[in-house]
């Protein structure tokens, strides 16, 4: 059976399926604008950037495709509302926030028209969320890379919160690698449809190094694992040599922060830094944030590829979910 379309707002998506926003400089318009074209929403991650250097890009995804770009914004970050105000000048599609909950975000996302999609873990943020005016809910459970708010597998948190959610779409996230899994989402557990991040790392378009490809690719899955972040949840990463030091208690301290990125930040090391040192090759001393299924997969596709593969192979079981169904 043929894959129903995710409506967000007033943007429909051909294919239920987004692109995990991913920071920093991780995904960006190279990323997007192929994953928009290909019918699905494409997600550049704007934390830790400069608010002209994101604005740029947007233009630039907005200019490349006539789909759907998202931007992915953390509430933690110090310049959060200039973030999305500079998001939504340049013409956003919709933005989508988690790492924190905002209330204004709602108010200014109806102000300018902008949908809000709203990262959660819980049923009780989840309704909350829909109260105060998401456009859709995305349920991000463990399985996840970067920075997780639940230790609770995705199939153990998304029925409670699909009880509990009724007026708008909701999001399946963390640990999805295939379309058969994409299919068991929505079709048992009633997902409208998926987000996906780490398999679109390992995408020809995906703007990293070769080299922090490579560790994706040599990860096994006793290689995946849990560290601490400074932005004060727990995240999962590659066990590269940083995050082997950090989790043996080693210093790994910056003296003195030369960004100043978060709204509170513990300072035991600088995460913009060191994501930055993994993203252009330097896997010694870098973070490498990753899913906990990374190991499953091992080979880089282009996008088209990737959404070829996803659509076939969740059409070929998919029979009919039991999700939000947007009125006519």
């Amino acid at each position: 059976m043929k894959l129903p379309p995710l409506t967000i707002g007033n943007f429909t998506a051909r294919i239920p399926l987004i692109q995990g926003g991913m920071s920093i400089r991780v995904s960006t318009s190279a990323l997007a604008v192929p994953v928009a074209n290909c019918g699905g929403i494409g997600v550049i991650g704007g934390s830790g950037i400069p608010t002209d250097e994101l604005q740029e890009d947007i233009r630039a995804a907005k200019k490349a495709t006539d789909g759907i770009v998202a931007v992915n914004i953390m509430y933690a970050m110090k310049n959060f509302y200039e973030l999305v105000m500079g998001s939504i000048e340049a013409g956003i599609d919709m933005i989508i926030t988690g790492a924190g909950f905002s209330r204004d975000i709602f108010k200014i996302g109806k102000t300018h028209n902008t949908p809000i999609v709203m990262i959660v873990s819980s049923p009780s943020l989840a309704k909350l969320a829909e109260k105060l005016g998401a456009a859709a809910v995305i349920v991000e459970a463990k399985e996840a890379g970067g920075h997780l708010g639940t230790d609770k597998p995705l199939r153990e948190i998304f029925p409670p919160i699909r009880e509990v959610i009724k007026t708008i779409p909701l999001i399946a996230a963390g640990g999805i690698t295939n379309g058969y899994e994409m299919a068991e989402m929505m079709d048992k557990y009633g997902a409208d449809g998926i987000q996906i991040a780490s398999r679109f790392v390992l995408s020809k378009e995906c703007d990293v190094s070769d080299a922090f490809k490579q560790t994706y690719l040599d990860a096994k899955k006793e290689d995946i694992v849990l560290t601490s972040s400074p932005v004060g949840l727990p995240g999962r990463a590659i066990n590269t040599p940083f995050v082997q030091a950090m989790n043996a208690g080693e210093d790994v301290s910056t003296k003195k922060c030369p960004h100043l990125c978060l709204k509170k930040c513990d300072h035991h090391y600088c995460i913009n830094e060191r994501l930055l040192l993994a993203k252009a090759g330097n896997i010694q001393e870098g973070l490498v944030f990753s899913g906990e299924n990374t190991y499953k997969m091992k080979n880089i596709l282009s996008v088209a590829e990737i959404f070829r593969q996803f659509t076939e192979q969740a059409e070929s079981v998919y029979k009919e979910g039991r999700g939000f169904c947007p009125a006519v």
